[in-house]
């Protein structure tokens, strides 16, 4: 049986490879749509993934709404983790597994990163492993489908 998650990304996640480096790493989020790919190939063939990414938070809200008939959720909402309870909101109406990652450590952060409304509305959190973060989530999430 086919199972499907979305990896949803927020704000500035377009910008990987570019913005950062130091913080962020050097591949871009075309980068880790070949590799999260690859990792699924590799170790789960009936999953399947799609990707999102918006600089708006109105538009993440909706893609979370309409992907509660999914398997599952990984989000990435960036600065929005930290300011967002729409997006909490949104997350708690949808009954369906979620994993939230983080690019980097937020606890070795400012200190206003290390509060995230979302995790509030997660199963569960993944941080500070870089993009390998993303597999950490979707070897995660395949446990909770």
């Amino acid at each position: 049986m086919s199972q499907k998650i979305i990896i949803i990304n927020g704000p500035n996640l377009n910008l990987l490879g570019t913005r950062e480096p130091e913080i962020y790493g050097n591949e871009s989020l075309e980068d880790l749509r070949s590799i999260v790919n690859s990792h699924i190939e590799k170790n789960f063939p009936d999953l399947s993934v799609d990707f999102y990414q918006s600089n708006t938070e109105g538009e993440i809200v909706n893609k979370i709404q309409e992907s509660a008939g999914l398997d599952g959720i990984i989000i990435n909402a960036g600065g929005l983790s930290h300011s967002s309870i729409s997006i909490l909101d949104a997350l708690l109406s949808t009954k369906i597994p979620k994993i939230e990652v983080h690019i980097s450590n937020l606890f070795s952060r400012e200190e206003f990163r290390q509060n995230s409304y979302v995790s509030k509305g997660v199963d569960g959190f993944v941080c500070g492993f870089g993009i390998n973060g993303y597999l950490l989530a979707i070897d995660g999430i395949s446990k909770l489908i």
